[in-house]
Order: C-alpha cells, then structure tokens, then sequence
C-alpha cells in the first residue's frame, strides 16, 4: 500500500488503530540516520517528529517534508537557484537569469557562522532527509508526487547551501516603493513631489524626505522587471508558460503584514501568558507554512516554519514562546549609474570609471540549446536594468546578500532559547526578514523584541533611488542593540501588527530604520479589544484572530451619518450603510458595497480632487489613512462642502456598480459573492477542469478585508484573496496541549492524502484543532506511525 493510499483510510486506521491499542506504522529502511527515528502524524495532518539525537531529528524533518510537500519544496529550490528552464522549457531562461542574479554569494564560512555554531550540521543533517526521500522515490517510482507525472521531471537531490544561498523568497523592503515615489516626482516636479507622494503612502514617524543630489527621478517604465521575476511565485500554464511575467495585478493593499500578541498572566484568565499570531502572507496551495513538532535530547520544539526550511520559527519549545510579525526596516535601495559610453561595462564612481563585475553561467534548457547568461555586478549588487540609450544602469543594493540573511533559517538559534535573554540574544543577530517577535515563557515574563539588519544611511533616508557615484554609501549596520524593545511591560500585554511602533522616545530621526509602515487599523481594532477585556482567554483570543471589524469602514460610515439626499441611488446608499457596525463578513451587503466603494471610486476620485492632474495620475491609490485624516479633517485642499460632494458622487456609483454586480435588491447582495479565497497551486493553469478539481481547493466566500485583524488583501479586478492569515496559533503557555491553530487549507502537499484540504472548513469558520505537545496526547491522536530506520550505506 502506498503512502497516499494509506493516507486515504487514515479515518479509519485511528479507530481501528485505538481499539487495539496501536497505530499501523508504514517502514522505510534510510542511509544517512544514526538511530531509529518515528514520524507520528495526529488526525489534523502535524508530524511529531521524535529522534534520539538532533542531527537525527533534522533528518527526520528533512525526510518528513519531503514525504510531504516533495513537489513545493522542489520548485521552491528551483525557483529560487534559478534552475526551472531545464525542467520547464525557455519561457523560464529570463526568470532563472533573474533569479541566479539575488543568490549569495559570499564567504560561506562567514554566512555558516551568522547563524550559530551548529547551522551547518542542521542544513546538512536536513538535506540528507530530503535526500534519502529523493532516493526512495528513485526506488520506487509508482510513489512519486502527482506534479512531477504532469510535468514530466523529477526531484532533485539538495545541497546544504542551497537552504541559505536562495534569498528571493524572503520579505524585504523598500525597492518597490522608492521606484513608486520616483514616479510621482518625475511626473510632477522634485520641490512638491515628496509631498504629493505622501498621498500615494504617508510616512511615519512625521517626515519630509529630500530629493538626493544629482538623481534623475524619471526611471525606466520596467526596471523592476527582473527584480519582480526574481521574487515573484511561479504559477505554470499549459506549454510551460510563466503566468506571471512580472506582471502583478493591482491589489487592495499590497503589503504582507501579521498580527500577534501576548498576555501577561495579570491580564490572562488562564493565570498564565497567552501568546497568539497569525502571520499573513500570499495564499497558495499547498500553504506556505508547515506545522511540525520536533523532539530530540535538549529540544522539543513545536509550530510552524516553512517546509523547505530546517526548524520552527514560530511556536514553542516547552519553555518559552514566540510569534513574529513584520518590523517594517527599509532593507533596499536603487542605485543609478552614469554609464562609460565607450565601455558599457564601466560606470562612474567617484573620480573614474570603475569596472563591473561579470558572471557567465550556463542555463540548461529543456527541448532547446544552453543559454549563457551574463549575470552582470557592481560594487553596491546585481545591475537589474542597463538603458544602453541612456548610458545608464540601475543595480540593487540589498540586505539579502549580507551573510546571515536567509530568510527564517536564523530561527535554529532563537527556536532553543529557554529565557527571555537567550532569545534577545539571538534576536541581536537575527537578519531577514525584520520582525516583532513576541516571547512568553512558563514563569510568567512576556516581551516585545524586534529584529533585522539595518542599514545605516548617514546622508539620505532611503525613500528614493540615489546615484551610485560614491556620495551615498551605507555606514555599515546598526547594531541589533539599538533596536527598541520591552520587558514585562505595565499594561500587561503587548500586541504588534506591523504598524508604526517605534517609542515616543526613539530616535529615528538620526537612525531611520524606515518610514512605510502598514496602516495601523488592524492593531488599533485589535488594541480596542484587548484593552476592553479585563481578562483575555484562549477563546477570545481566537475570536480577535477571526474579526471582521473595518476601522475605516467604521470611520466612513460616521462621515455619511449627516449626509442626506433624495436621489434615487444615492438615499438608499446612504441608508444601507447608516448605522452598520462596520463588520465584514461573507452576508454582508453592507461590505460589498463599501469595498467597491473604496476600491473602484473613492480612492480614485480623492487623489483626483487633492492632487494635481500630473501627480494625480501617478498614484495608482491613496493610502487609506491619509485619505480618511483628510476627509475627516477638511480644509483649504478639500472643502467641507466638496469633500460632502465627493463621498456622495462616489458612493452613489459604487451602488450603482453593485445594482449590475448582483441585482437590483441590495438586500440580496453579499460581501462573500464578490470576496472569494483561492489558495492557487502552481499547476493551476496547466492543467484541465478534471485535474483541476483535484490539485485546486475552492473559490470559498471569505470575511474580513484589508483593514480587519482577519486580514484580506484581494485583486481589484476581481476581489479574489492574495494574502491574508493561512496559519493561525494561539498558545495556552504551560498548558502546552490547550493550545490552537489551523493550517489552511491542509498539512500535506500530496492531493490525494485526506490533509490536502481538509483543514479549510475549519479555518473558513474560525475553528482551530489542538496543537498536542505532550507524548502521551500525540499517541491518543496519532492516526499514521512513520518508522525510519537506518541503513548502512
């Protein structure tokens, strides 16, 4: 019987297994591992990994992730060491150039070193799992994953420095951005265009950036190109086609956040730290995140990671907790270089012309000849635009490709901290991706401490491209000390949503860790609740990870109270939302309509009414804070009365839109027809509608909205989700097995198993299953027994 078959009866395995006091174990005979190993999987689809040693215990975890998310982890490694032509064919040659161009490629004994003394032993001991999985399924090719068959290709077997050397799928900033606000001054002109773009994005704390000296504003239409094909996910249609193209669909709100929070036991109704996150990234199938448990001598670790990685980075370890967030530090800039017109491949740096550095490297090609592509440097990165024309060429400097930046993998040293001083110590190295960590551990303590490389740019502040002439030069980085933080904390909890957090006291004018923070509505609701709770219980915490309450629709609807008219579409608009409690859930009328309006109208008429033409034009949409500070607070840029014009004039095309959307009848009308979740699987427009219904779960109507704690970023054209909280964890500190999360839309990678999906009815209604820590529960609930025993090889 197979894996996947074994899998398929697993209901029936657990009670038949329990009757007779064990579970049926499937046997693998594995080189490479020093001792016995077991995988116990619980009815929700979690490995509880358990190893007499830890190099065994990576093993297992490299092995079990394979047995698991094979296809996901393989073209995530593909993906990122840019090697998809030679499986999928030349429409991939510019994506793998792209890719290969964001690889470290520094002194990997300084990179080895950034992480801890035994981070290469853990790689090492985790792609030998991967591997030995590789090699069974060499063994036995009737056991291979669904996806290799369609596409035709196998797995490939792993290296241990391909877990730190791909750097491109992490979450830095704020390349995107500096590009964006370029724009806006290109468009208008260099005196007022940083204050036009603050309506693009507002900055916080209080700031009024300055144009750098000798920069050309005016960008290339597609300089990001390579840099979007470099960090963008791969969705493959039929004929080996990228979908994506660097192409990204406008979005709601482009920004990959997260909740967390953690109670003190003054404020818990355990009587002990609660600690809850809910990290919100890009929908897919299978999810990003992989809840495993790992046990060994002197470790017994618990939570989520992401499966192509060694370790947990969010969970706990019998002793204390975490849960991270993002920190918004500004991790990038755009270099522009004159170019040397005789010598494309000189450019000016201070007084001469300093020589580019050149790679060569051969792209192997499927169904067609080699490429060789030139993988072109200068001193500050990889040049990812040259406008020969010009004389010009556009490199990134990132802090991607310092040692010790693999995105999460630093998590191997914090995940076996056992006090609050052992994790900030860990924090104080930690680089990518910048984050909130919240920690609570058994005694009682809870804390805030934020993590992540941070540039040092003594002259300019990072919000626009600067020349790469010499005259702006990073000072090396702060150091992790010099980041805030706090301890045990009066109000007894401490709740971070990636808003703008630094202290009243911090000085950010002189260390500028950033100045583009997430709109600030998820952890003001989230606050809200948290303070009106005299005690705070598992319950409500999960609860508050599920709320749909839209501080900007709460705050627009008091906008319309005064309003009155008469007309026929624009009274029942106003009568719709007058009184709503602003509450976006799947039935709501109410919600549709107020996110079309947002979305397709509002926006788009107040940056017309407070801009110029010219500015106006290159902002895509305002930031919704700005807007609504503007609308609640009208001045000489937008009157009482016209601002009372604007808001009826919009609404009442939005109601419109939403009569041809869903009928005449608003109340027919609901949020979830139009707000629909579809974890996409790379596979999804390569296959046909047969296929399809197995690889791909939903469209599933879906709460919340970009501004609500259960976040959901979602397309304009169509309102489909993007990102939002896959993962949930909520952690009863101490009381290990009274701890929660989901997974959506299931544990495993391989459609057939039953924990493809079978976790998304729980988190579509805001359920959780236990996540059991103790031996003794996991045995109760284990439905598959994994016994990996070693082999000489």
């Amino acid at each position: 019987m197979s894996i996947r078959q074994l899998c398929g009866t697993a209901a029936i395995l657990f009670y038949h297994a329990n009757s007779f006091g064990e579970t049926p174990a499937v046997k693998f005979d594995v080189a490479g591992l020093r001792q016995p190993a077991e995988i116990l999987v619980d009815r929700w689809g979690v490995p509880h990994i358990y190893a007499e040693n830890n190099d065994d215990a990576f093993f297992a975890q490299g092995f079990n992730a394979a047995r698991d998310r094979l296809f996901q982890i393989d073209l995530w490694r593909r993906r990122g060491l840019g090697r998809l032509a030679e499986v999928l064919g030349p429409a991939y040659v510019e994506h793998d150039q792209a890719a290969r161009l964001f690889l470290y490629r520094g002194d990997m004994t300084k990179e080895w070193a950034a992480y801890g003394a035994d981070a290469q032993p853990i790689a090492e001991a985790f792609v030998a799992g991967i591997n030995a999985y590789v090699g069974w399924l060499g063994e036995h090719p009737d056991k291979m994953p669904l996806e290799f068959q369609l596409l035709g290709y196998g797995p490939s077997k792993w290296e241990a420095g391909d877990v730190v050397r791909i750097r491109s799928h992490g979450l830095t900033r704020n390349l995107t951005s500096e590009v964006a606000r370029a724009n806006t001054l290109c468009k208008t002109d260099s005196r007022n265009g940083p204050k036009y773009d603050q309506v693009r994005f507002g900055l916080q704390p209080p700031w009024e950036t300055k144009v750098p000296e000798g920069l050309d504003p005016c960008l290339p239409a597609n300089v990001l190109r390579l840099f979007t094909l470099a960090t963008e996910e791969i969705h493959i249609a039929k004929g080996g086609v990228n979908k994506t193209a660097a192409v990204r669909e406008p979005t709601s709100d482009n920004a990959e956040g997260s909740n967390n929070w953690v109670i003190a036991p003054s404020k818990s109704a355990t009587g002990r730290p609660i600690l809850a996150n809910d990290p919100h990234r890009a929908y897919s199938t299978p999810s990003l995140r992989y809840i495993a448990h790992i046990s060994a001598p002197g470790m017994n670790v618990i939570g989520a990671g992401e499966p192509a990685l060694p370790g947990i980075s969010i969970g706990h370890n019998g002793v204390i907790a975490f849960g991270l967030t993002i920190f918004n530090v500004d991790q990038e800039d755009l270099y522009v270089y004159d170019v040397n017109p005789s010598n494309a491949r000189e450019y000016r740096y201070k007084d001469s012309w300093e020589p580019m550095r050149v790679l060569r490297e051969t792209i192997d090609v499927k169904g067609a000849a080699s490429v060789t592509a030139e993988l072109v440097f200068t001193r500050h990165g990889p040049v990812i635009y040259d406008d020969g024309a010009k004389h010009r060429a556009y490199a990134v400097r990132t802090c991607w490709l310092e040692p010790g930046m693999a995105p999460y993998f630093g998590s191997v040293s914090y995940m076996r901290a056992h006090n609050f001083d052992e994790f900030k110590r860990a924090m104080l190295h930690w680089g990518a991706p910048t984050e909130n960590q919240v920690y609570a551990d058994v005694r009682g303590n809870i804390g805030w401490i934020p993590g992540g490389l941070a540039p040092i740019r003594p002259n300019w502040d990072g919000l626009l491209p600067v020349p790469g002439d010499g005259r702006y030069e990073w000072a090396g980085f702060w150091p992790g000390d010099k980041l805030p933080s706090s301890y045990n904390p009066a109000s007894g909890y401490v709740t971070t949503s990636n808003e703008m957090n630094l202290p009243a006291d911090y000085p950010y004018q002189e260390r500028k860790l950033g100045f583009e923070w997430t709109n600030g509505s998820r952890h003001a609701r989230i606050d809200e609740v948290l303070k009106s709770l005299p005690k705070v219980s598992i319950e409500d915490s999960m609860k508050l990870q599920n709320d749909v309450t839209s501080i900007p629709a709460r705050r627009l609807v008091a906008l319309l109270a005064p309003l009155r008219s008469a007309e026929p579409k624009t009274k029942p608009a106003l009568d719709l939302l007058r009184g709503w409690d602003a509450s976006e859930h799947p039935q709501s009328p109410q919600a549709a309509l107020l996110e079309v309006w947002i979305s397709r109208h509002l926006g788009r008429a107040f940056t017309d009414a407070v801009l110029p033409p010219n500015a106006a034009q290159a902002i895509e949409a305002p930031d919704i804070a700005v807007m609504l500070d503007t609308l609640e607070k009208p001045g000489s840029q937008l009157t009482p009365a016209r601002r009372d014009d604007l808001l009826v004039s919009t609404l009442t095309a939005a109601y419109a839109e939403m009569e041809k959307l869903q009928g005449a009848d608003p109340r027919a009308w609901q949020w979830g027809k139009l707000h629909r979740s579809l974890p996409e699987h790379p596979l999804r427009e390569a296959v046909d509608e047969e296929m399809l219904e197995r690889l791909q779960p939903g469209p599933f109507p879906t709460p919340g909205g970009p501004y609500t704690p259960n976040a959901s970023g979602y397309r304009l054209n169509d309102f489909q989700l993007t990102l939002g909280p896959s993962f949930r964890m909520v952690l009863d500190v101490g009381n290990w097995d009274e701890s929660r999360a989901v997974n959506y839309p299931g544990q495993s990678g391989n459609p057939d198993d039953p924990h493809y999906r079978d976790l998304t009815e729980m988190w579509l209604t805001g359920k959780y299953f236990p996540l059991l820590y103790s031996r003794d529960a996991v045995e109760k609930a284990t439905v598959t027994r994994i016994l990996l025993k070693p082999v000489k090889q």
